[in-house]
């Protein structure tokens, strides 16, 4: 039971951890390429610093090998005039030239192969850290599109759901308004148009609107009497 409970709380640590950098994730981007900045930064010194050194180290090693030349030269003029004392110096000095020549051209070596591995290293760091920044840029950009979007749209859309209601109930009552005007200009209409046709029957004018009791009488006789016939 203890085992388990200390499981949860790492568990809801790690989640609280992780709610947490997702929480500040932009934060802790734009932090580590700052960083990363930094650290491309002392790699570009520090290929500065090496490019320098192999260059002394150049410079010292044409030194010796001019060095060298000249005493070998200085010595076989000693040997051709019987100096061979001072073409033993020469040839040990030589010697010892020959072999810090021999360790500076490591160096250098060692150089070039430093400045060739940082040279690579550099130009991907600076490439990397371009897509980085770039990707940082699109990222805020999307936050900022992200937040106006869930800041934005219940309001607006509640507007707008509240004005579409108030047109549509605006239109029915319009439409309600319209037809019942036609209504009445229909019956106003058709009551002119009945009375006018009642005063003129009323006058003799044309059949007689309505049949009265003599009328009635008078085509029941007539019916009576086609029957018979």
């Amino acid at each position: 039971m203890f085992k388990q409970f200390f499981t949860l709380a790492r568990g809801r640590s790690e989640d609280m951890a992780i709610s947490i950098m997702d929480a500040n994730a932009l934060t802790i981007l734009r932090q580590q390429l700052r960083d990363a900045a930094r650290g491309v930064e002392k790699t570009r010194k520090a290929l500065a610093v090496i490019m320098a050194y192999s260059e002394r180290e150049k410079a010292s090693l044409e030194k010796m090998e001019t060095q060298i030349t000249d005493l070998e030269a200085r010595a076989l003029e000693a040997l051709e005039k019987d100096h061979e004392d001072l073409a033993l110096d020469a040839s040990e000095a030589i010697a010892n030239l020959e072999a810090e020549a021999d360790a500076t051209r490591n160096t250098v070596s060692r150089y070039a192969s430093e400045i060739a591995r940082l040279r690579i290293c550099l130009k991907d760091s600076e490439a990397q850290l371009i897509d980085l920044k770039r990707g940082l840029r699109l990222a805020e950009a999307n936050e900022r599109a992200i937040k106006l979007r869930g800041a934005l749209p219940d309001m607006a859309t509640t507007d707008l759901e509240d004005a579409a209601e108030t047109l549509k109930r605006l239109q029915a009552r319009q439409e309600q308004a319209t037809a019942t005007a036609d209504a009445m200009v229909q019956l106003s209409t058709q009551t002119h148009a009945g009375s006018l046709e009642d005063r003129l029957a009323s006058a003799g004018c044309g059949v007689p609107r309505q049949s009265d009791a003599a009328t009635v009488l008078a085509r029941l006789k007539a019916a009576r009497k086609s029957n018979k016939a």
